[in-house]
């Protein structure tokens, strides 16, 4: 029983010498660069990295659009029921061939279809809708993959790196030393970082990127249903 209990202790103060070793290998008098690093994580760092460049531009450009789309003249709609009512439908249509915004084509194209029935102008209306809803959510299904994709890269690299290491220890038997080591934890630390970050941006992007699609739908639904209540209105 004794023997056994120093044989435990022995296997736990070699382990403690061992990961000592490790930290005690770490360049102590040079700064961690963040290049260097990147590196150290291995041919998965570089789809990792394409992933994020590719994120950051979507999220750019998606929002610039996004912002732009939603951006209406608040008197917009008031405006156009005026000229409507008083005839004035190439005012109106003038007005929102200037308007850049999803709301003012589809308002447009309603009134390109004024004399035809009420069915006809709200399913030409509809439509123009749905062509916009699409613009609007143009490329964000990528964003979306890069939101999945990445974490799951980082924890492939995480297996890869553990491969690595149980790989070294193999060839070394037992003459084990911390650079055996070091390299294939580091590609598998390293990965799994750069995977999350890389999917917690492109998550959060993704879901701010939502919300202000919501918000130019609504605006977009609430000129649709004002506009048709206009040509509901009773002529004076």
């Amino acid at each position: 029983m004794n023997q056994l209990f120093l044989f435990t202790l022995l296997q736990i103060q070699q382990a403690e010498g061992t990961v000592e070793a490790v930290v005690n290998t770490a360049p102590q008098d040079e700064e961690l660069r963040l290049w260097d690093l990147m590196l150290t994580g291995g041919p998965i760092m570089i789809p990792i990295g394409l992933m994020l460049i590719f994120a950051i531009y979507l999220m750019t450009e998606r929002y610039l659009n996004i912002k732009r789309a939603g951006k209406l003249d608040p008197n917009f709609m008031a405006t156009i029921k005026d000229m409507v009512l008083n005839d004035n439908i190439a005012g109106a249509q003038k007005l929102c061939e200037k308007t850049d915004s999803p709301a003012a084509r589809m308002v447009a194209k309603g009134i390109s279809r004024i004399g035809r029935p009420l069915n006809d102008i709200s399913a030409a209306v509809e439509n123009t809708g749905k062509l916009e809803i699409y613009k609007l959510e143009k490329r964000m299904p990528f964003l979306a993959t890069i939101a999945g994709a990445a974490p799951m890269l980082g924890f492939l690299g995480t297996v890869t790196g553990m491969i690595l290491t149980f790989h070294s220890l193999a060839l070394a038997g037992d003459s084990v030393t911390p650079g055996d080591l070091s390299s294939g934890l580091y590609q598998a630390m390293v990965t799994t970082v750069a995977g999350l970050i890389v999917g917690i941006l492109a998550y959060l992007g993704y879901n701010l990127l939502t919300g202000m699609i919501e918000k130019v739908i609504y605006k977009m639904e609430v000129a649709s249903v004002e506009f048709l209540d206009l040509l509901q209105q009773p002529a004076e």
